[in-house]
């Protein structure tokens, strides 16, 4: 009979480390194969589009983001950093609310009041900073409408999938179409912004960084300039990108089974537009 007290204690199991590949967050899979499309694009092919003509500090990004799928605390450390740009950029959009409702209440009283007066009291000004203000609470807090999931999705099957076929599609859909139209967007709004703030089509800037010299002016009588407004579209854009990269930091995580870093948003019930 085996004396039990005396067994050999059983050697605890040893645990294996994870091949390389493995530990890799998808951001870094997507930023290698950006590399290598972008080397072989440039190598291989005469282009000119811009994945074969990436500027150095492109490929520093590039290969910022390959190192840092390898660091998984620095990604949620930058996830959470965005994510806190969203959270202010919340706050700005409720005070530009109140900004908003206190002109546009403003100028309905003036317009009525003009009669009462015999004079006009109604300024341009304010008609004119009401509608920046209100176009400047949207594009100062999209960033917050991505990362809340305030879009409505117009799937049927989503409430059905699992979370990682969600992460799956979200990480997929967010890096082939979302990312690429929004750096498309900033190439194209740069030209866009500094036309606005006055450089001539030459480059020249001909009140140097005194912008607000140079910047495009209303055309209606009374109004304040545009240039700083049709700046923001641009600042949006930004914003914009970085909560989608956020994006895809956290559906990377719970593509690799870390959904404790994988903050995603979730509802009870789908969000459908029928």
């Amino acid at each position: 009979m085996t004396d039990t007290a005396t067994a050999a204690p059983q050697a605890p199991p040893v645990a294996t480390a994870m091949p390389w590949w493995a530990r890799l967050h998808p951001l870094g899979w997507l930023a290698g194969t950006t590399i290598v499309v972008a080397i072989v694009a440039r190598l291989l092919w005469d282009t000119e589009y811009w994945i074969g003509n990436l500027l150095w500090w492109n490929w520093l990004v590039l290969a910022g983001a390959l190192a840092m799928g390898f660091w998984h605390d620095g990604l949620d450390r930058l996830r959470r950093g965005v994510e806190t740009i969203s959270t202010f950029s919340l706050t700005v959009a409720w005070i530009l609310a109140w900004v908003v409702f206190a002109l546009q209440l403003f100028n309905v009283i003036t317009r009525y009041g003009n009669d009462l007066v015999e004079t006009d009291i109604l300024f341009g000004e304010t008609t004119s900073l009401a509608w920046q203000s209100f176009g400047l609470m949207f594009l100062i807090a999209i960033n917050f409408g991505v990362r809340d999931g305030v879009n409505p999705r117009i799937d049927f099957w989503w409430a059905n999938f699992s979370s990682k076929r969600k992460a799956w599609l979200d990480f997929v859909i967010h890096s082939a179409l979302l990312l690429p139209f929004i750096v498309m967007a900033i190439r194209i709004l740069k030209g866009y912004a500094a036309t606005s703030l006055g450089r001539r089509h030459n480059g020249e800037w001909p009140s140097s960084w005194r912008v607000w010299e140079s910047w495009e002016e209303a055309v209606d009588a009374g109004g304040l300039p545009v240039g700083p407004i049709k700046v923001m579209i641009l600042v949006a854009f930004v914003l914009f990108g970085l909560q989608i990269i956020a994006e895809l930091i956290k559906t990377g995580f719970v593509m690799i089974g870390n959904e404790e870093k994988g903050d995603i948003v979730e509802h009870e019930s789908p969000l459908r537009v029928e």
